[in-house]
């Protein structure tokens, strides 16, 4: 069988694209190295799929980044404009509708988040890869790795490993065919994003901006006490700071401790800003990046400061360790004391000044120096990938290599949680799809 289109890889944005181009009729190829597609999708959002954000346009891009302009660049300064014309043309209600359409009805829930009402992220993948399998035009190939991807001798030469069979381990096809290189990053190896198409990229002239983790737990110099290990906080915000200013502040939420430093949803919004300079070789032991938890958030230093004497009055002959509580969860205190360089056993009504100030520093900004991430087998996304200046921001395709288009976590584009990278999935995807 001929093909119009070639589909390198099924994960969120490869499934979109064969999805949009065998809707107009083309001959559609979908090659898969697993021995099932979608296998990213169907955990993502442990295992409920939040597909997309009901955020308008505006509110969106800024919560979309590249890497390319370093751990300086602000979320949405480059990777949230590049995508206005993607967006333009199929955006969350468009991607909501296409999929309300096939049957799948939807939710929206905290932070305009959208999930598959059922609460199954298989529910995204059956519709999507149903959409495929019910159109003949549309050829399915499983255990199929791709390994290079060239032109020579006036066609194309798609090259597979030999656990694929004869008829794909070499495929020779006209320039006129387009191919469309949806390989994924490296998140989640297990699913299959082994980063194959990052060489792919390179092979074919491409720049590729060093894959880092992104979305990912942090890790801290500071000793983290067993008995905080899983401990979760709300309602505390968390900013990263070089050695000049805060570079980042994340909104008031949860955050959870594990043994080696931070996670929770806070911690992976701040990771997007901390994860390049954490992951570089000339980071070492003396990083100068750091975190500071503020666990009050809604009461300024001044208010703070009046709340601690009000409570240090009531309760002065209460010895210091004992009172933290008044202030801190339980759990907290084997972190606090030794930080804070006051006696244990002091009755409150003995603490000096500069000790309830330093208490009120401490409460408004406890302190992490940062030395690394978690690595790809938790990294929620990847952050990196081919540069856009490279890549058509309409169409999706190689500016530098005509007929090949480059979509989803392959393209240095990553995003906060909520929804916003598989939206960018599936809309680089649909463009490619639609451009095809």
């Amino acid at each position: 069988m001929d093909y119009d289109v070639v589909v390198v890889g099924g994960g969120a944005a490869g499934l979109m694209a064969a999805c949009t181009a065998a809707e107009r009729g083309k001959r559609v190829l979908l090659l898969e190295k697993m021995d099932q597609a979608g296998r990213k999708l169907r955990i993502t959002g442990k295992g409920r799929c939040n597909l997309t954000n009901t955020n308008p346009l505006r509110d969106t891009l800024p919560h979309i980044g590249s890497s390319t302009a370093g751990t300086t660049n602000k979320p949405g300064q480059t990777g949230g404009v590049w995508l206005r014309n993607a967006y333009g043309r199929f955006f969350a209600p468009e991607l909501m509708e296409w999929f309300e359409q096939r049957g799948v009805e939807l939710t929206v829930e905290r932070g305009n988040r959208v999930y598959p009402a059922s609460g199954k992220a298989l529910d995204i993948f059956l519709a999507l890869i149903g959409e495929l399998e019910s159109n003949p035009n549309v050829t399915i190939r499983k255990n199929v790795t791709v390994k290079s991807i060239k032109v020579e001798n006036g066609e194309w030469r798609v090259e597979s490993d030999a656990s694929a069979s004869k008829e794909f381990s070499s495929l020779h096809l006209p320039l006129s065919t387009r191919i469309i290189l949806a390989t994924g990053g490296l998140s989640y190896p297990t699913t299959g994003s082994t980063g194959a198409g990052y060489r792919i990229c390179r092979e074919l002239g491409h720049t590729v901006v060093e894959p880092v983790p992104s979305l990912v737990a942090l890790k801290c110099e500071e000793k983290i006490p067993e008995e905080l290990v899983g401990f979760q906080l709300k309602n505390v915000q968390l900013s990263i700071h070089n050695s000049q200013s805060s570079i980042f502040k994340s909104a008031i939420g949860e955050m959870t401790f594990v043994n080696d430093g931070l996670a929770g949803p806070i911690v992976l919004s701040a990771s997007r800003i901390a994860t390049r300079a954490l992951n570089s070789p000339l980071t070492t032991h003396h990083s100068s990046l750091s975190a500071s938890l503020d666990l009050k958030p809604a009461l300024s230093p001044e208010q703070l400061d009046r709340r601690l004497l009000s409570d240090i009055d009531a309760n002065g002959t209460r010895v210091f360790n004992d009172a933290l509580r008044l202030w801190l969860p339980a759990e907290l205190i084997p972190l606090a004391l030794p930080q804070l360089h006051i006696e244990y056993y002091k009755r409150l009504h003995q603490i000096t000044g500069e000790e309830r100030r330093r208490l009120r520093d401490w409460l408004k900004g406890v302190k992490f120096t940062l030395t690394g991430t978690h690595d790809w087998n938790e990294a929620v996304v990847t952050q990196g990938g081919v540069s856009l200046a490279e890549v058509n921001p309409k169409t999706m395709e190689s500016r530098l290599v005509k007929g090949l288009y480059l979509v989803g976590e392959l393209l240095d584009l990553d995003a906060d949680t909520g929804g916003y990278n598989l939206q960018i999935a599936f809309s680089t995807g649909h463009a490619a799809g639609e451009a095809v």
